[in-house]
């Protein structure tokens, strides 16, 4: 079973072109999209709505910086303390280009900083090398046992 791409982003149109752009790769694996941080965490955690979804990790965490309830900052850092989704890639996807926020990113323990692209072309370049990178080429850590 292909593990899927959780999107974080409360942006209607930015999921909306995420998810075209990750459809145009050809990729088969799933996309779960989640519009705040709390639900990401309760998603990754299986608390709440998600108890019941099934156990896989996703191949990369697609996570926007400015979301409500709890920012991609906090999300960051909550995966990055937690023992069994620690591991899993976070690629920050993000308009920000200020320097507090790169640094931040890394200081959590992201795995890239992506600024989105502002051009409606280079935003799906970007999102389809992304998609393939992540959940194609990326070797990922072997699962805890």
């Amino acid at each position: 079973m292909l593990k899927p791409i959780l999107l974080v982003e409360d942006n209607p149109n930015d999921i909306e072109l995420t998810l075209i752009a990750l459809e145009k790769t050809r990729l088969a694996n799933p996309v779960v999209s989640l519009r705040d941080g709390e639900e990401a965490l309760q998603y990754l955690r299986r608390e709440g709505q998600w108890a019941d979804r099934g156990a896989e990790i996703p191949a990369v965490i697609l996570l926007d910086k400015k979301l409500p309830k709890v920012d991609g900052h906090e999300v960051l850092k909550t995966v990055r303390a937690d023992e069994d989704l620690r591991r899993i890639p976070v690629v920050m996807l993000t308009s920000s280009r200020e320097e507090s926020d790169l640094l931040r990113s890394y200081d959590l323990g992201v795995n890239a900083y992506v600024v989105k692209p502002v051009q409606f072309e280079d935003f799906m370049d970007a999102i389809k090398d992304l998609g393939v990178f992540w959940a194609v080429l990326n070797e990922p850590p072997p699962l805890p046992r």
